[in-house]
């Protein structure tokens, strides 16, 4: 069956203007509208066909290409186009990092409305692929069919239509089957496939989204510079006999694996923080090191899944951060306490707060393994926790680093942090727009004195950013 199709309206001869949000690009209809176009770059001059149309804009796909922009380089996937997971791929990466550059720019201009210093050179990556430490891949038992394939007028009923894979944009219960990934080092697609393979071998059924059946739902793939690799396979139906099938194949097929893990998840979504985690093979799970530092992690754990940058963006934390040794630093929103334990060796005291009990355990847990006795670690809403009484029995911090979550801090925190006032803020964020909204509460107390953008995420328009306040 075809896809279901809309009114359309075709606009010869567009020029692609610019990079927009969300990694898809921009330009103007004959009639003023912008036009918000995917796979495509700026420079680029099209013919685009819109899908969807709004009071104030369009949404469409290039359908022919009259020029080519300069900035334009082949992507080297062979999903991109279908899968949404790396818009930027079809873009020189200079041109990637200037972009994004220039979001975070206009976020802490136009919405925090703050005075700004130069910025320092945002903090490329050396690695533009296979980069990321943690994939998740969903299995289907209705593989989305690309464009390709649904043109060539191919009958597909009967046919084997598996899939495991990434989501397509916008649609919850379509995957796309990946056979190579560009952002995870191998063996991850060498597992990944096997899994797959295996599984159709011996009759396994994939999940069907809509009716909530089958077995094989989720697989997340961990590795880390260390060279581990951690397995985990999500599981609908309780099958036993095949869920050991598979796990025994994959345990004798990669005797590289150091955590082979699964679960049984019959709720709705499949999200893992509510589920039981059961080994089956090896360890629970995984050591990450960084700079002679160890970090354990777990299926549940978080931790920036470039670890290169990470590295990258905790040094930059640390030399904005201009710790002497005496200081009392809090970190705020810690995670799993890597930042802490980073910045520890440069402070007198490090406490870490976080809302995640399994997130504190392991930060207490790499604490010991570091033999770090300088940092504390407590659990709690944020907002709740670090109040005056918290303060007052931990001590007035010189310098607090926070790293919140997308959207930012919550305004009782916020409000804390002006309250006590301590010289200097490191503020860490992965969405420089609710950044800068915190930055303009904080104006009148502090001045944003350095700011550095670091991508972590090559070939999306992802970007993380470094801001440094010091009181007025």
């Amino acid at each position: 069956m075809g896809r279901k199709t809309t009114d359309k309206i075709v606009f010869n001869n567009v020029a692609v203007l610019d990079a927009g949000a969300k990694g898809v690009s921009i330009a103007k209809a004959p009639d003023g509208k912008v036009i918000f176009i995917p796979n495509v770059v700026p420079g680029d001059v099209v013919d685009v066909q819109t899908f969807k149309k709004r009071k104030a804009y369009y949404e469409g796909k290039a359908v022919h290409f009259h020029e080519y922009s300069a900035d334009r380089v082949i992507p080297p996937c062979q999903h991109f186009g279908a899968c949404g997971g790396c818009k930027w791929q079809n873009m020189d990466y200079e041109k990637q990092l200037y972009y994004k550059n220039r979001e975070v720019f206009n976020h802490l201009k136009r919405i925090g409305k703050v005075e700004l210093p130069e910025f320092e050179p945002i903090k490329g990556s050396d690695k533009k692929f296979f980069y990321r430490n943690k994939m998740e891949f969903s299995f289907s038992n209705a593989r989305w069919m690309t464009d390709k394939e649904v043109q060539s007028g191919e009958e597909f009923e009967g046919q084997n239509r598996n899939a495991l894979g990434f989501h397509i944009p916008r649609m919850w219960d379509k995957i796309l089957d990946i056979t190579k990934c560009h952002l995870q080092e191998d063996p991850s697609n060498a597992i990944r496939n096997a899994v797959r393979d295996f599984a159709n071998e011996n009759g396994m059924e994939f999940f069907n989204p809509r009716e909530h059946s089958g077995l094989l739902r989720t697989l997340m793939l961990r590795t880390a510079s260390t060279g581990e690799i951690m397995v985990l396979i999500q599981f609908f139906d309780d099958n036993k006999e095949q869920c050991e099938q598979l796990l025994d194949y994959l345990a004798y097929t990669f005797p590289s694996i150091t955590s082979l893990q699964y679960c049984v998840n019959q709720k709705a979504n499949d999200t893992l923080y509510d589920q039981e985690i059961i080994l089956y093979k090896g360890r629970d799970y995984i050591l990450e090191e960084m700079e002679g530092l160890t970090f354990s992690i777990n299926a549940k754990s978080f931790y920036q899944t470039n670890s290169d940058q990470a590295y990258q963006l905790y040094s930059i934390t640390r030399d904005f951060a201009g710790l002497t040794g005496n200081e009392l630093v809090y970190d705020l929103y810690t995670g799993t306490g890597t930042i802490a334990q980073f910045v520890s060796r440069k402070a007198r005291k490090v406490v870490g707060v976080e809302a995640v009990p399994e997130a504190i355990f392991d930060a207490k847990e790499n604490a010991r393994r570091n033999n770090i006795t300088n940092c504390e670690f407590f659990v709690g809403d944020m907002k709740n926790v670090f109040n005056d009484a918290f303060i007052a029995q931990h001590g007035m911090p010189d310098v607090i680093i926070t790293d919140p979550p997308r959207d930012g801090m919550h305004k009782d925190v916020v409000e804390q942090i002006l309250r006590i006032a301590p010289e200097k803020v490191v503020y860490v964020s992965c969405n420089s727009a609710t950044q800068a909204r915190d930055l303009a509460l904080m104006d009148e107390v502090y001045k944003v004195t350095r700011v550095r953008p670091v991508d972590m995420f090559p070939q999306t328009h992802h970007v993380e950013n470094v801001v440094l306040l010091e009181k007025r």
